[in-house]
């Protein structure tokens, strides 16, 4: 089936960073957008960013706290009754925290924002992407997977144990291991859907660095003026894995920003066995809420 012309593309994370990036790309090509935000303001000024590079790119802004998944769940059941067809799904929206924060659900917060809220907002709209007959999903990991420590199964979803700034890199690693993982059982599950699911490792870039650092924003000057951690490397597989013909059918990938090779997972990731196992402790851990 052929590539719509003008399809729709909901992306989370879209008012900054790499989703801001991907989102310009996307309406210059025409697509409908519909961006999640928390931020009114942020939001305000992506629209205005996006009127300018694509005057007349229908967009629907929908107001979204990940930290809280009843708030996913709304805003998932929101966009599919907005939107019954949807083409392609972006989870990109994702925090680094230098501390354990817990939601108000009693969640860990990155595991919340990064992984959890992700998996909710793709059941919500599986029924829009199936609909459209060839629609593809794209997750946003990274390669500090591989520095996850040792993955625990269900406890890890829970683990709402404090950490400091030192320790946060394996918590992070983690919860970009369980978004490869999702992925990977996510395209198993939808063979013979029409729908593919793909996910990334966008590489090093200054807009991913803690936003909780106070030396966070003078780093990100300097490294943007020695070209080091340019964003639009990874906006653009992001990109291309959303919308290029040369991706149409395929699926189950896990692809880096570097040639846009095919990785492999750090183990356990690449366990068909401990996909499946993550996605049903998911399914009672949410379930059970």
């Amino acid at each position: 089936m052929p590539a719509p012309a003008h399809p729709t593309i909901v992306i989370t994370g879209a008012t900054s960073g790499l989703g801001r990036l991907a989102a310009l790309e996307f309406a210059k090509q025409g697509a409908r957008l519909v961006l999640t935000a928390r931020n009114s303001g942020r939001a305000a000024e992506t629209l205005a960013d996006i009127r300018l590079a694509a005057p007349g790119a229908e967009v629907d802004v929908v107001d979204v706290d990940l930290t809280r998944l009843a708030d996913v769940r709304r805003a998932g059941r929101a966009i599919a009754e907005r939107h019954p067809r949807i083409d392609v799904l972006v989870n990109n929206a994702g925090v680094h925290a230098f501390e354990q924060r817990v939601t108000a659900e009693g969640h860990p917060e990155m595991i919340a924002v990064n992984y959890l809220a992700p998996w909710v907002l793709t059941r919500e709209l599986l029924p829009s992407l199936i609909a459209a007959g060839s629609a593809r999903v794209v997750n946003v990991g990274s390669e500090a997977s591989r520095r996850h420590g040792v993955l625990a199964l269900p406890a890890d979803l829970s683990d709402t144990e404090p950490f400091t700034a030192r320790g946060s890199s394996v918590r992070y690693g983690k919860s970009k291991l369980l978004d490869i993982m999702f992925t990977l059982e996510l395209a198993r599950r939808l063979e013979g859907s029409g729908v593919t699911a793909n996910v990334i490792d966008p590489g090093f870039n200054v807009t991913g660095l803690g936003r909780e650092l106070g030396f966070a924003a003078p780093l990100e000057k300097l490294l943007t003026r020695l070209h080091i951690g340019d964003p639009r490397r990874g906006a653009g597989l992001i990109v291309k894995l959303a919308t290029d013909p040369s991706f149409a059918g395929q699926t189950g990938g896990y692809y880096t920003v570097k040639g846009t090779r095919r990785l492999v997972p750090a183990h356990p990731g690449d366990d068909p066995e401990w996909q499946a196992r993550l996605w049903a402790e998911t399914e009672r851990l949410l379930d059970a809420a």
